[in-house]
């Protein structure tokens, strides 16, 4: 890992997320939490359990963070994403709301 700054909640989502953490990756989220995967959205624990149990936790990812940028309450991270899924570099931009994760919107890095 970088010196890169990631701010919170970002920075412990990242870790829970390569420590294949689901509860903590869901508890990561706003009860209405939305996740964004290039276009298909999955709101609310149960959606997110459904696309993170094939896409995302359950195929073991792991994001190695390139660069972070932070705009207010907006945290975008550019890394490596390495999983049995799907690989390569993306582009996971965070809306934070207090110390959850409101939205999660995946696009290419």
């Amino acid at each position: 890992m970088s010196d890169l700054q990631i701010p919170e909640p970002v920075a412990t989502f990242i870790d829970t997320v390569n420590a294949h953490d689901e509860q903590g990756f869901l508890d990561a989220f706003t009860a209405d939490g939305t996740v964004d995967d290039w276009g298909r959205e999955f709101t609310g624990h149960e959606a997110i359990k459904a696309w993170s149990d094939k896409e995302f936790i359950g195929a073991t990812g792991v994001l190695t963070p390139e660069e972070v940028s932070a705009d207010g309450d907006e945290v975008t991270v550019i890394g490596d994403w390495r999983s049995t899924w799907a690989n390569g570099r993306s582009s996971f931009t965070f809306a934070i709301a207090g110390d959850k994760l409101s939205r999660m919107t995946i696009r290419e890095g």
